[in-house]
C-alpha cells in the first residue's frame, strides 16, 4: 500500500555570526555544494527511517 505525503515541513535557521564569517571565505559554488549535499543527506535519512517504519 503506497504512503502518500500530504504535508512536507521544511525548517531553515539563519544566522549572521561568527560562522558565516569562516565560511565567507569560501566561493559561492562551495557553498551551494555544501548546501545541495547537506539536503541530500537529510532526505536519505528521512528515506531511511520510512523504510523502518
Amino acid at each position: 500500500m503506497p504512503i502518500a505525503i500530504k504535508e512536507l515541513h521544511i525548517k531553515i535557521n539563519v544566522s549572521d555570526d561568527a560562522q558565516s564569517t569562516a565560511s565567507a571565505s569560501r566561493s559561492p559554488a562551495d557553498k551551494k555544494d555544501a548546501i545541495i549535499q547537506a539536503c541530500l543527506e537529510q532526505v536519505a535519512h528521512i528515506e531511511k527511517r520510512k523504510n523502518e517504519r
